[in-house]
């Protein structure tokens, strides 16, 4: 009887210490609670828009970013998607989802003195669960696009800021042809210098650095 008390006693313990985990490693990389997930992009389509009128170096093209949280040993991703809204899901979820596109995932780390904000980031970020994805890109509390979900949830820090957004192709000094199609569509006029935010601006943030990175085609 006392050694099925130990034994039992062992396994709480166990599952305790998984329950807590705040960091584990994921395909090499030591992943923690509050790391970000930028997703690079691609050279077409709405990828292609976002990273051509954002990109801000040659090395850095990313399309997507989301916050990483670890569940029982395993990361798991709140982002606002395109494709599902503000959802959270099992980092191999989204990873299998962009498997065949050879697609680079890099883990940014906030520094240490932003640290004690993560809590509070997480706990926003799950509030904002639920709703729709923000395809005008024009801040609102009725739906995130993924950069303004990221913003909003360490807001209360200041983490990151919102700047005058563009559309214009810096190449061409004029609007990029896919956002002239694309707010035609929506009825829209292209939002220029409206507030905004987007993953290649929050990725050169003085208050992040890069940790590591893994390609979906790697094996």
């Amino acid at each position: 009887m006392m050694r099925q008390a130990i034994i039992l006693l062992v396994l709480i313990q166990q599952i305790l210490c998984v329950c807590a985990q705040d960091s584990t490693n994921y395909k090499g990389i030591t992943m923690r609670h509050g790391d970000l997930l930028f997703v690079g992009a691609q050279s077409e389509n709405l990828s292609g828009a976002i990273n051509r009128v954002t990109q801000r170096t040659s090395s850095t093209a990313f399309d997507h970013v989301g916050l990483i949280e670890i569940v029982y040993g395993f990361p798991h991703i709140l982002h606002a998607s395109s494709k599902k809204g503000s959802i959270k899901e099992p980092l191999d979820s989204l990873i299998k989802g962009n498997h065949g596109d050879n697609k680079l995932f890099a883990i940014y780390r906030i520094d240490s003195i932003y640290q004690n904000a993560i809590p509070k980031a997480l706990t926003k970020a799950h509030q904002m669960l639920g709703k729709p994805y923000n395809w005008s890109y024009t801040l609102n509390d009725s739906s995130y696009y993924c950069s303004d979900f990221m913003e909003r949830a360490f807001r209360h820090i200041g983490l990151f800021q919102l700047e005058p957004m563009t559309f214009k192709n810096p190449k061409t000094g004029d609007f990029d042809e896919f956002w002239k199609i694309f707010y035609a569509k929506q009825g829209m006029e292209i939002p220029e210098g409206e507030l905004g935010c987007n993953p290649n601006g929050l990725a050169a943030s003085r208050n992040i650095h890069y940790i590591g990175s893994f390609h979906t085609g790697a094996e």
